[in-house]
């Protein structure tokens, strides 16, 4: 018997189907992939959009309106003290962190979006920490914990990647975390 998906699974497969489909996709076409009503997908969108991906409505169905780019996964290492410097490598640079993942022995794969695009974003991020509203994800695994990062070309991830190497941040990718977080 196949396990039913959980509804941050769903949410997820239907930002992939709508990043990889030329065409709108109807809500009754993304309820028959995944396994819901027409109306779950509705709400789904609604709590898609709340977390910031630009999600469009037309009369043939959904489409994701977000630039065709490159995206990366990549493992970091830093301090509390260094996100502001992570974050704005990243963004001065070219990238957009789309979020952020640790791999908790207990909980096991946490993820949250983050979609910071440029200083603005980080600096509201770091009020977000400063004033105590969450702490870093980064504090529930010693430091580690990875970005998916998107950029315009391949060429910027690489930079990008270089810089972070450069500055000490990136971690060494273990054989056990290549297939999750490919």
């Amino acid at each position: 018997m196949e396990k039913e998906m959980t509804g941050a699974d769903r949410r997820k497969k239907l930002i992939l189907l709508m990043r990889e489909s030329e065409q709108p996709l109807s809500g009754t076409q993304l309820g028959q992939v995944t396994g819901v009503s027409r109306q779950v997908v509705v709400q789904d969108i609604a709590l898609l959009r709340t977390e910031g991906y630009p999600i469009v409505s037309t009369a043939k169905g959904y489409l994701l309106n977000e630039p065709k780019c490159a995206t990366r996964v990549l493992k970091v290492c830093h301090t509390n003290e260094q996100v502001e410097e992570e974050l704005t490598t990243i963004v001065d640079l070219g990238g957009t962190v789309l979020n952020v993942m640790v791999n908790h022995r207990v909980y096991g794969r946490v993820e949250a979006a983050l979609n910071i695009r440029n200083r603005r974003d980080v600096q509201g991020f770091l009020n977000d920490l400063r004033t105590g509203k969450s702490v870093p994800l980064l504090n529930v695994t010693s430091g580690y914990h990875f970005h998916k990062i998107s950029a315009e070309s391949e060429e910027v991830l690489d930079e990008i990647e270089h810089a972070l190497q450069k500055k000490g941040f990136l971690a060494e990718v273990m054989p056990y975390e290549q297939e999750t977080h490919a």
